[in-house]
């Protein structure tokens, strides 16, 4: 006998039962009598006993059927009950979404739109996790993750919610102290802050409007596994920092940081909301997955 039960057998057992009658029971289900036919002499089969007496004129149970009548019909309506939920969870915003994201984008700009979401969808609970290290979402059961980089080929889906700019960026006092680097290569030379998640593995490129490429690998005294926590020492002049709009882009406008080697460019990365792949995403998802999209596509490009 097979470990699992024939629940499908079962199943079509008690909607037979429910209704008194083969044909009534393979309509219901959108099956040909036969198949009907065939589920409950399977389950006669499987068990050892006959379930019906069956005349031209009259169903009626044995007495093996009438015993397993009642655990057939609770099997199929919690059956029922289950598929309903489950359908109830992928078209009604409704339940937990488990969401990772980098810690201070986190903090600066999602946490801030928390509340409208909430207010929009008030069944959709938020399990957030900050880290800028690389969750694995399959492996630790997130329902999707905000991703700030090029993303690498993989399983995931991902849809691109907005650009996200990078600047190579000094305060006025490193750059009267040190002098300003005019071409990457010069960074070689200077006190640079290191990030700890850089998907270039600690190697900062560059390329200019000619085509001209360069890549250096920067060193200096301090190395984060945090981007915010690059910006004291950044602010008090020791070092020169690579680093995303959403964290410097406020310094910058202040004029508190300086950008530098402004005719050359990183490659820009973007925000991706990635989710695991594998048949539709549940509402309580899709609908938190357009909600961010529709805030960070407001956004506007800082002009430097």
């Amino acid at each position: 006998m097979s470990k699992l039960p024939d629940f499908e057998a079962l199943a079509i057992f008690a909607k037979v039962v429910e209704l008194r009658s083969f044909a009534a029971a393979a309509t219901e289900l959108s099956l040909s009598k036969a198949t009907v036919s065939k589920a409950v002499s399977r389950l006669e089969e499987r068990l050892g006993a006959r379930l019906f007496n069956r005349t031209s004129r009259r169903l009626a149970l044995t007495d093996a059927g009438q015993k397993l009548s009642e655990r057939a019909a609770r099997l199929l309506a919690d059956g029922e009950a289950a598929e309903n939920e489950a359908l109830a969870q992928s078209t009604t915003p409704r339940g937990l979404v488990r969401l990772a994201v980098p810690m201070s984008f986190g903090i600066k700009s999602v946490a801030p739109l928390l509340p409208e979401f909430m207010e929009a969808y008030p069944e959709v609970a938020i399990d957030l996790h900050l880290s800028d290290a690389t969750v694995d979402l399959i492996g630790e059961g997130f329902d999707a993750g905000l991703r700030i980089a090029r993303l690498p080929d993989s399983s995931l889906i991902a849809r691109r919610l907005c650009g996200m700019p990078r600047y190579t960026v000094a305060a006025p006092s490193y750059l009267k102290r040190y002098g300003r680097p005019t071409h990457p290569m010069h960074l070689a030379e200077h006190k640079c802050f290191g990030y700890a998640y850089l998907s270039t593995q600690g190697v900062w490129h560059y390329s200019n409007a000619s085509g001209e490429q360069a890549s250096v690998r920067p060193a200096g005294q301090l190395r984060v596994n945090n981007g915010e926590a690059v910006m004291p020492a950044l602010l008090a002049g020791l070092g020169i920092a690579d680093l995303p709009d959403f964290i410097v882009g406020d310094a910058i406008a202040r004029g508190e940081v300086e950008v530098i080697l402004k005719g050359w460019k990183q490659p820009e990365g973007a925000v991706h909301l990635v989710t695991p792949p594998g048949g539709p995403r549940p509402a309580r998802v899709e609908v938190l997955a357009d909600f961010l999209a529709s805030h960070f596509a407001k956004g506007k490009k800082r002009s430097v």
